[in-house]
C-alpha cells in the first residue's frame, strides 16, 4: 500500500492513494489553514471508524441479516501534553434493519474488534478502544 502526501498552502495538504483518491487534509485557520478538510488525526479516527463499519456490515450480510443502515458513532479522547495521542475511543454502531438478532450484531462487532478490523486492533495496541451497539428494526418504526 502506498499514499503520497503533497502541500498545498499553509497547512492544507493532498492525500493521495494507490488507488487513485485524493483527499484534502487542513489545519484550523489558528495554525495556518484554511479549515478546507479533516484534520490529520481526524482522518486516522475516520480511518478506523470506516475499517470497522466495513466489517461489521460485511459480517451481517455474510449472516444473511436485512441491514439497511449501518452508522458507526466514534467519540476519542486526547491526551492533553504533546504528543496528543489517542486514549480512549469509544464506537457506538447503529445497525438499522428488518428482523436483526441480537447475537448477530453482537458477533459482528466482536469479530470486527477482535479478529478483521486492522486499523482498531493496530490502534488498541496503544489505546483503550470499546464498542457498544444499538439495533434499530425498522418493521417497528
Amino acid at each position: 500500500m502506498d499514499v503520497r502526501i503533497k502541500w498545498v498552502e499553509g497547512a492544507m495538504f493532498l492525500g493521495e492513494s494507490g488507488s487513485g483518491h485524493t483527499v484534502v487534509m487542513d489545519g484550523a485557520p489558528e495554525n495556518g489553514g484554511r479549515n478546507l478538510g479533516l484534520r490529520p488525526m481526524e482522518m486516522l479516527l475516520t480511518g478506523m471508524g470506516g475499517c470497522t463499519a466495513f466489517d461489521v456490515k460485511m459480517i451481517l450480510d455474510k449472516a444473511r441479516q436485512n441491514v439497511t443502515d449501518c452508522v458507526a458513532e466514534i467519540q476519542a479522547e486526547r491526551a492533553d501534553t504533546v504528543p496528543a495521542v489517542f486514549t480512549k475511543i469509544h464506537v457506538h454502531f447503529i445497525i438499522s434493519g428488518k428482523g436483526l438478532t441480537d447475537k448477530a450484531v453482537a458477533r459482528a462487532v466482536n469479530l470486527s474488534a477482535e479478529k478483521y478490523c486492522s486499523a482498531s486492533i493496530m490502534l488498541s495496541k496503544a489505546v483503550d478502544i470499546t464498542h457498544d451497539y444499538e439495533i434499530v428494526d425498522v418493521d417497528a418504526q
